[in-house]
């Protein structure tokens, strides 16, 4: 069996501390891991193979590193150069799988779930497995616990030998149908969570989407690897219709079954349902960081950086990063995706980053700005290098904080220490280099007409960032 890995999207609905660049699923939201990371050691205890992720090119290099931190080996990280949903997706995992075993059994996962009981969640694995085996494509129903307008359901059918088939899937309904659903109990939430055979679920894409199925094949056909990912043919790929596997597949199968799991499940898809899911005071606070509560209850509080005072509340969300500060009445917080819509529009830079914004070399956090300068804090990872490059527009002045760093300017190559600094000049080529054991901490001082991320001429790259940034 070979985990499939959905990496992703956005999670908009997570704003402000789910950005473009660094969506939920590569947040740490409900433990000490990233939710990308949580999903790869659930499957710890499960026979499986490396697993395959699919991301967003933007996001490869924050995957190749979570993985790295958790010692995890993977079966390819498959980049795709547009977001087709995940029909099409599961479509290049099943035929990259196939390519080195024609028998392989694929199970489909989001990189940002929440589930709580894993031994419940193996077992329901190995339930899903002799479905599978059979022939059957395999969904994972979430027994519900309550009505929710949020989800959509799928209705059970006949019972089968570990599971039972899918009579119908059902669009989210509102509250008086929700409670029907969750009444009758014949109806479970869709978890989007998947397994059957990669050849049969070509199979049934083949009968029900061929153009879909024929635009995959063409774009792998090219795959060629990058460091650590697989890039498929971007042009082929975007004349992909966009749909998911529900719509595309599951809803047309006769061979659609489902295996009901009760362990603990949430999409986390709204700060309401983190609420949900956290642990909480006997006010019904749940209270991450720093903060001060006065007569508050039923209450989601985040401090990342500052402290947070609340004082006579119910039922309201506040979350805070080192640049934005969010306040939402708790039933209200589906609206966040209209200040996203907002932010993007306006091309204001919280929609798309942090304040601290993190590279395949480490990161760089903007801790000032004014008319003609910007002063960051960089991290360089060790034995990690920036690229060679130059600037038209800005000179730079770096001091060493903490670390030892390798600086090339021009022609000449040193080193600088701690409280030792350096200058670049406009139009210097210049790189920066972690030579040490330690990371290197310094401070950069930009001054300059003109200060965007843009104004970068790469030469030469390592992680293959010349075309592009």
């Amino acid at each position: 069996m070979k985990p499939v890995i959905l990496a992703g999207g956005t999670g908009s609905r997570l704003w402000p501390k789910s950005r473009a660049a660094l969506p939920k699923q590569f947040l740490a939201l409900t433990s000490e891991q990233t939710m990308l990371q949580e999903t790869l050691s659930r499957l710890h205890g499960v026979q499986a193979s490396h697993p395959i992720v699919i991301c967003n090119d933007a996001h490869r290099f924050l995957v190749a590193e979570q993985l790295r931190q958790q010692n995890i080996e993977h079966g390819g990280i498959l980049l795709e150069p547009v977001g087709r949903n995940t029909a099409p997706a599961i479509a290049l995992a099943a035929l990259h799988a196939l390519q080195s075993d024609a028998d392989e059994t694929l199970l489909v996962l989001a990189a940002d779930h929440l589930i709580k009981d894993t031994g419940a969640f193996h077992q329901a694995i190995g339930k899903a497995q002799k479905l599978a085996d059979a022939g059957y494509l395999v969904t994972f129903g979430i027994v519900p616990d309550a009505p929710h307008t949020g989800y959509g359901y799928i209705k059970a059918g006949q019972e089968l030998e570990t599971g039972m088939a899918v009579a119908q899937f059902v669009e989210k309904p509102d509250m008086a149908t929700a409670q029907t659903y969750v009444d009758s109990g014949n109806y479970l939430w869709n978890s989007g969570m998947f397994m059957f055979k990669a050849s049969r679920f070509l199979e049934e894409l083949e009968k029900y989407n061929p153009k879909m199925l024929e635009i995959c094949k063409k774009a792998i056909a090219s795959e060629s690897q990058d460091l650590d990912f697989i890039r498929i043919d971007g042009d082929i790929f975007a004349t992909c219709p966009d749909d998911s596997i529900d719509y595309a597949v599951m809803e047309k199968t006769a061979k659609a079954a489902m295996v009901p799991l009760d362990a603990g499940w949430s999409d986390v898809g709204s700060w309401s349902s983190l609420w949900e899911t956290s642990a909480k005071d006997a006010n019904g606070n749940a209270v991450i960081g720093d903060a001060i509560l006065e007569n508050v209850s039923n209450s989601y509080i985040n401090a990342e950086e500052r402290l947070i005072s609340v004082i006579g509340l119910d039922n309201v969300v506040v979350v805070e990063t080192k640049d934005a500060i969010m306040v939402a009445h708790k039933d209200k917080v589906q609206d966040i995706k209209n200040v996203v819509t907002r932010l993007k529009q306006e091309k204001r830079p919280e929609f798309e980053f942090h304040r601290e914004v993190f590279r395949p070399w480490g990161s760089y956090d903007s801790i000032d700005q004014g008319a003609r300068f910007q002063v960051k804090r960089i991290t360089v990872k060790p034995g990690e290098k920036l690229s060679v490059q130059m600037h038209h527009h800005r000179a730079e002045h770096w001091i060493v904080v903490s670390g030892t760093a390798s600086v090339t300017i021009g022609e000449e190559t040193r080193m600088v220490t701690e409280n030792e600094s350096t200058y670049i000049p406009i139009g210097e080529v210049h790189a920066l280099e972690n030579p040490g054991k330690i990371p290197l901490e310094l401070i950069e001082v930009q001054s300059g007409a003109y200060l965007g991320e843009d104004d970068i001429v790469r030469f030469s790259d390592r992680y293959g960032r010349t075309a592009k940034k």
